[in-house]
């Protein structure tokens, strides 16, 4: 039996039992591995083969993965992944780059420079965590009171917080895209419905999914911003800007992707595992 996939883990979602009900269809063999009893030798070579990475902490994710790089393992994501999927404003820089439409964003480093960037930007904006998921801590500020309070309140929070991530209230329809891309494929894209009276799409919050048709144009967009963070396995995150067309407002590095694989009926969990096979020969 060749070597088994690691699923390295710190909770269980459906996403995980998902990856173990799959592997067991296919007759892939893998490991679960709890991320919070591991224990790495960072003067040993690794005993792990190919990880498929699926921590939900960031500070677990990275540094777990960056032990295990190091000691050869091969990691997906990779810890370059990680690191720039996983902060907001990394991930902002490289797709412009790229060349991929975005958000308009300020970022700013104190309450004060903060306060004067929206004085001159104008309102509604969106304060972001460059570092969060879920749509924690994500609030729109519509007036220069809301603001205030807001940024104040962060200012005495951890200092991720305390980068304030400016971000422009895209007009849209009252929904977002979810992608999940595989290698160099979009294997499935969902709409997530705004829920009733919240401008924000999480379906933990509310928001309805249905299917969204993988466009030629989707297709080549979500490509072009996995590859900007050189990600193997991501879920883009997208806004159809009624001025701008398609824009990417996040790349999730440990995407989760129920949502996708209920709505469109895509075996996600497999396509995750044959990827993660094929690319360890």
């Amino acid at each position: 039996m060749s070597p088994p996939i690691s699923v390295l883990y710190d909770t269980i979602r459906l996403e995980e039992k998902a990856l173990v009900e799959s592997a067991k269809k296919r007759g892939i063999n893998i490991q679960m591995v709890d991320c919070r009893n591991l224990v790495i030798d960072l003067d040993k070579k690794s005993d792990f083969g190919t990880v498929l990475q699926r921590c939900v902490s960031y500070y677990r994710n990275l540094h777990s993965t960056a032990a295990l790089e190091g000691a050869g393992a091969n990691v997906i994501n990779s810890l370059h992944t990680g690191i720039y999927a996983g902060n907001k404003l990394f991930t902002h820089m490289l797709l412009k780059k790229a060349g991929i439409n975005t958000p308009y964003v300020t970022v700013a480093f104190t309450k004060e420079s903060a306060l004067e960037a929206l004085d001159s930007l104008g309102y509604p904006r969106v304060i972001k965590p460059t570092v969060g998921s879920w749509g924690r801590m994500v609030t729109k500020l519509n007036s220069k009171e809301a603001a205030e309070g807001i940024i104040e309140e962060r200012e005495k929070m951890y200092p991720i917080y305390q980068i304030h991530y400016l971000e422009e209230f895209v007009q849209r329809p009252p929904r977002d895209i979810r992608a999940v891309v595989i290698g160099d494929s979009v294997v499935g894209a969902i709409y997530r419905n705004s829920g009733d009276g919240n401008w924000k799409t999480n379906t933990h919050l509310g928001g309805t999914a249905e299917v969204c048709k993988v466009t030629p144009e989707l297709e080549d967009i979500c490509i072009k911003a996995k590859n900007a963070v050189k990600g193997q396995i991501v879920g883009i995150d997208l806004m159809e800007s009624t001025d701008r067309g398609l824009v990417v407002h996040e790349i999730n590095n440990t995407t989760e992707y129920r949502n996708v694989a209920r709505v469109t009926g895509t075996d996600i969990a497999g396509l995750i595992l044959e990827y993660a096979v094929n690319s360890g020969k």
